[in-house]
C-alpha cells in the first residue's frame, strides 16, 4: 500500500512523496493519521540536529500523533478497525542494561516512530499494536495529539517531586510550559507562576490555572517572584524554554533546598556555566527528564478526565505540503502548538 508523506531528506530538506508502507505484520496495525503535532524535536531534526534517537534520512517524521485504525494484523487483540488511537512513539529493546534496571527511557537501542521509522507526517502509518493506546471515542482528535507531550510532562512532574503547598515556577510558556502549569496545579502546588515574555501566552496561562505571570523582559524574575510569594524563591523550578537565559533564570529563582528540573530540549551544543556556589549554598537538586516511560496511558486518562485543557494550546493547522512552513511557525512566538492535518 502507498501513502502520501512528507519525507525528511536531510538538513532543511522536506519533500512530499508517494511512499510504500511497510508490510503489515501479524502484530502491526495500519493507522490513518488524523493529526500530528510539530514538536521541538522535529524542529531540531529539521535543522540537522539529533532527535531522541539517531535519524537516518529519508524518513517521515512526526511522533505526536493520533489516528483511526484501518486494519489490524492477524494476532492483534484489543484493537479493531475504526478505533481511535494515540501512538506511543518510543520502542525499547528490553534487553540492554538500562532497560533491565528500570531505566528503559535511557535504552541503549531505542527506536522511535516518527524518528527512526515512519511517523505521523503522512496519510497512513504502520506501527506495532503494542505502541497504540485506544482513546475514548468522544475525545477530540486534536486533543489526542497532545497525549505524547503530556506523557513526557507527567514523567517530568514525577521527577520534580512537587509537594502539597509548594511554590512552582515554570520558565517558558509554550505548549510544554502550559501543560506543566496545569499539572503543577493538579499536583498540589499552592502557587504556580509562569515566566514568559509573550503576553498572549501569559494570558492563556492565567486561564489554565497559573496564579501569576512574570515577564522576564520587563522585570527581574527572582525579585518579582519574591514580591509575589513573600519567599526567597520557588520550591520547584521547571525550565521549559531550552536556552541558557532560561537556565540562568531557573537557578536565580530557586529557593534554598529547591529542585530545578531542566525539562526542555536544548540545542545539542548548548552549554551553561553551572553556578557552583548556588549549588553549595542553596543545596539544590538538579534533574533532567527524557521522553515518557510508562506515562502514555496516564496522559490518556488525564485527557479523558477533562482535567487537562488542550484546545487553548493549539493555535495553527497546516496540511502536509506546508510542513516546512509549519516548522517555521512552531519556532515563532506567534504560535503555541502547530498541527499537521494529513
Amino acid at each position: 500500500m502507498k501513502t502520501k508523506g512528507a519525507c525528511f531528506l536531510g538538513k532543511r530538506r522536506i519533500e512530499v512523496r508517494e511512499l510504500e508502507l511497510p508490510e503489515l505484520r501479524d502484530d502491526d496495525i495500519l493507522v490513518k493519521n488524523m493529526a500530528c503535532g510539530v514538536c521541538g524535536t522535529d524542529v531540531h531534526i529539521f535543522h540537522g540536529e539529533k532527535g531522541s534517537a539517531e535519524v537516518k534520512p529519508p524518513i517521515v517524521l512526526g511522533h505526536e500523533y493520533a489516528g483511526i485504525v484501518e486494519r489490524v494484523g492477524a494476532s492483534v487483540a484489543g484493537l479493531k478497525a475504526g478505533d481511535k488511537v494515540t501512538i506511543d512513539p518510543n520502542i525499547y529493546c528490553g534487553s540492554c542494561r538500562l532497560c533491565r534496571v528500570g531505566k528503559k527511557q535511557l535504552c541503549e537501542s531505542m527506536a522511535a516512530i516518527g524518528v527512526t521509522r515512519g511517523g505521523g507526517f503522512a496519510e497512513y502509518s504502520v506501527v506495532p499494536a503494542s505502541q497504540a493506546i485506544k482513546l475514548a471515542p468522544e475525545l477530540d482528535i486534536e486533543a489526542a495529539v497532545m497525549v505524547e507531550p503530556l506523557a513526557c510532562c507527567i514523567h517530568g512532574i514525577d521527577l520534580a517531586g512537587i509537594k502539597t503547598g509548594d511554590t512552582v515556577l515554570v520558565v517558558g510558556g509554550g505548549a510544554i510550559g502550559l501543560l506543566m502549569v496545569q499539572l503543577a496545579k493538579l499536583s498540589g502546588a499552592a502557587m504556580v507562576v509562569l515566566s514568559e515574555p509573550v503576553h498572549a501566552r501569559c494570558k492563556t496561562a492565567l486561564t489554565l490555572g497559573a496564579d501569576a505571570c512574570i515577564n522576564p523582559a520587563e522585570s527581574t524574575p527572582h525579585l518579582e517572584l519574591q514580591r509575589l510569594t513573600g519567599n526567597e524563591g520557588a520550591d520547584i523550578v521547571i525550565e521549559c524554554a531550552g536556552n541558557t537565559v532560561a537556565a540562568r533564570q531557573a537557578f536565580d529563582c530557586a529557593a534554598k533546598g529547591a529542585t530545578v528540573l531542566l525539562f526542555s530540549v536544548p540545542a545539542t551544543d548548548s552549554t551553561f556555566a553551572l553556578p557552583l556556589f548556588d549549588m553549595f549554598k542553596k543545596e539544590l537538586t538538579i534533574k533532567g527528564s527524557f521522553v515518557n516511560p510508562d506515562t502514555h496511558s496516564r496522559a490518556v486518562a488525564m485527557l479523558n478526565s477533562g482535567k487537562i485543557k488542550t484546545a487553548p494550546l493549539i493555535t495553527h493547522r497546516y496540511n502536509l505540503e506546508k510542513l516546512e512552513e509549519a516548522i517555521e511557525m512552531q519556532m515563532s512566538t506567534d504560535s503555541i502548538k502547530v498541527l499537521i492535518k494529513p
